[in-house]
């Protein structure tokens, strides 16, 4: 599995408990605050709009909520203070990570961020020093039981993606930005609940790492999520599944 997707499906996991679900709809708010305020409030013209409400309404965000953050960030409650900020890093094992922030405060978030790195032994890079070893692309998941892998590869191939993998018990699709829409609505047209749809940063390459700095290194990615201005963690790392179930237990 690669480092994003691990971490998603580890994320996923987590977000069973209400601390870690009210933690995302803080995340999401602020996504969708910031899509509003750089493209506007029209989801139709606003495919960053579009894909933080889907993103949102697939965690059962209230419709209330969604529409005060749009009213947020099309200025109709004042000027919005957010502001994007990437960081880039190494981990432990010479694992890549990119950290993407929104923040209206970034003195805060790049001293809270570059002591999450040095606390887990890992330290940040300049702009540039990581980003190469990704690309960006679609995202989705799903569980394996609502679907064959036959049957799924028919319908994704036809509409334009890149790749089916199979992640545990959940089937992973890897698609290009300019396919994403036209991939995630053929499936939403066949009827398939997805589990997740997002545009990320995928690894091109990834770091196998064992034992300690395993540990390190899931403690660092944890870190970094737990943090408020902290909106997307992407690295490029690759635990053994049993080294994993280990450390879970």
């Amino acid at each position: 599995m690669s480092g994003h997707s691990k971490w998603a499906t580890i994320k996923h996991k987590k977000m069973a408990t209400d601390a870690k679900r009210g933690k995302m709809f803080t995340k999401l708010i602020r996504e969708i605050t910031m899509a509003a305020k750089m493209g506007g409030p029209n989801p139709e013209s606003n495919p960053r709009l579009r894909l933080a409400i889907d993103r949102a309404k697939s965690f059962n965000m209230p419709n209330e909520n969604i529409a005060r953050a749009i009213k947020r960030g099309s200025g109709a409650e004042g000027e919005v203070t957010l502001s994007q900020v990437t960081y880039e890093g190494y981990g432990p094992g010479g694992v890549a990570i990119i950290v993407e922030v929104l923040t209206d405060n970034k003195n805060r978030a790049a001293a809270e961020v570059r002591s999450i790195f040095s606390r887990h032994n890992g330290n940040l890079g300049g702009a540039g020093s990581v980003a190469w070893m990704f690309e960006r692309k679609g995202l989705i998941t799903m569980k394996k039981e609502v679907v064959s892998e036959d049957d799924l590869m028919s319908i994704i191939i036809d509409a334009g993606a890149d790749d089916l993998s199979a992640e545990g018990d959940r089937f992973q699709i890897t698609v290009s930005t300019e396919n994403f829409e036209r991939v995630k609505k053929a499936l939403e047209e066949k009827g398939l609940p997805l589990e997740s749809a997002a545009v990320s940063l995928v690894p091109k390459n990834t770091v196998r790492v064992e034992g300690k700095e395993a540990e390190q290194l899931l403690r660092l990615m944890d870190e970094l999520e737990e943090s408020d201005d902290v909106q997307e963690v992407f690295a490029n790392f690759d635990i053994p599944d049993e080294v994993l179930a280990t450390i879970e237990k």
